[in-house]
């Protein structure tokens, strides 16, 4: 199983960005898929998770900025992200759990750089 990452960038603060991420190979369904943030010399944290049922969850710091979604179909995940601020900079990792075989997989990052 491949994820690729797109949609990163360099930004004002204030500004936007939607991340994608498209799952593709040889699997039978997803259950969560989610977005990481490893910032500058920071670990790498939790950003948004979503479902197979579509419910979502959010870190506390991007909480009514950022946005979850996916494809059902396509096994696609995405991250609308909304007044971004400079603490937003890093590199964003999607992360899919395949059903079969039961796996977890992790794409190869997109960077975000917001500028003050």
């Amino acid at each position: 199983v491949q994820l690729q990452a797109s949609g990163g960038g360099l930004v004002q603060a204030g500004g936007s960005l939607r991340l994608s991420c498209a799952a593709s190979g040889r699997f039978v369904g997803i259950k969560d898929m989610a977005w990481y943030l490893q910032a500058p010399g920071k670990e790498r944290e939790l950003v948004a998770i979503i479902d197979r049922e579509g419910r979502s969850d959010y870190a506390d710091s991007v909480k009514g900025r950022f946005t979850i979604s996916r494809d059902f179909v396509k096994h696609v995940v995405y991250l609308q992200m909304n007044s971004l601020n400079p603490e937003d900079t890093g590199i964003y990792y999607c992360r899919a759990d395949s059903i079969i075989p039961m796996n977890t997989y992790w794409g190869q990052g997109t960077q975000v750089t917001v500028s003050s």
